[in-house]
Order: structure tokens, then sequence, then C-alpha cells
């Protein structure tokens, strides 16, 4: 699902262009508007779309997931510590997909992992990365969900 974004929306801050990996989201000149320069080269992570401050970079959905005329919004609520994709149908159904946000927040710094000790054997033979429990917020031993973030579950929607 390709990435686009909505020129209104958008005022250029540019956190976009700094976190694509593959280099295809851009500024333009005249605009000051961020632009996908190569949808085809998309890497489909969504990074840009988790990262806009304004949710102005929206994905089009493929047809086994979302048939035509629909549209799919994403918003994140870092209060909440959730992402949330709304997929509205042209027969005007809304499916709603919510997920924790397991990433660090925006501007934290990343870990110097040259300052943690070298991996056990245990640790090279386990099914985990070294050191992943500690960095996916897993180190007090329980994977965080929708529910220990405060959220609750009525009627088909999570608020």
């Amino acid at each position: 699902m390709p990435t686009f974004v909505y020129m209104t929306r958008c005022d250029g801050c540019g956190h976009c262009v700094d976190i694509c990996p593959s280099d295809i989201m851009h500024i333009d000149d005249k605009y000051r508007r961020a632009y996908n320069i190569e949808p085809n080269m998309c890497w489909e992570c969504y990074s840009c779309v988790k990262a806009c401050p304004h949710q102005a970079i929206d994905v089009r959905g493929y047809a086994d997931f979302a048939p035509l005329g629909h549209s799919v919004r994403v918003i994140r609520d870092e209060e909440k510590g959730t992402i949330a994709w709304r997929v509205k149908f042209r027969d005007g159904r809304v499916k709603n997909f919510l997920s924790p946000i397991t990433t660090q927040p925006w501007g934290t710094k990343i870990p110097d992992l040259r300052n943690e000790p070298e991996p056990s054997n245990d640790m090279r033979n386990s099914q985990l990365l070294a050191f992943e429990p500690k960095y996916i917020r897993m180190d007090d031993g329980d994977i965080h969900t929708l529910e220990s973030n405060g959220l609750k579950f009525k009627e088909g929607v999570y608020y």
C-alpha cells in the first residue's frame, strides 16, 4: 500500500523525509509540502505515516485488503500509546484496527548498544534477538497490550 500526501494537511515539517528508509519522501521546493517521489519503490514500512504529526500521509490499500473506493486513515495517539488504522469502505462500513505502539517516542535517543555486554551463548541460541526483551519494552516480563495502556473495549471499538 504505497503512501500519498494530502497537501492541505502537510506543513512541510520533514519528519517523513527524515525517517523514510528508502529516501523517497521529499519536500517540494516550491510549495514546501512533502510528496512521495516514487510510490512503486515504497517499502511499505509506514514509518512516514506513523511519524507525521499532522496525519497528512495516507496509504492506498490493495484490493485483497480493501476493495476499490475505500479509504485508509492512520491515526497515531501518543497519549494512549496507539496507532489506529481506519478503513472506510465505499458502502459506508468502517473497520478500526488498533495496535499498541512498541517503538520509542519521537525524538528519544536510540540506545547505545556499545555499552551492552557481549551476548552470551544462551542469548545466541535463543529465538529472541540479543537484548530483544529489554529494547521492545518487555523487560518487565509482560508484552504491552491495549488494555495495559489503559484502553477499554466497548461496542467493537477501543477508546
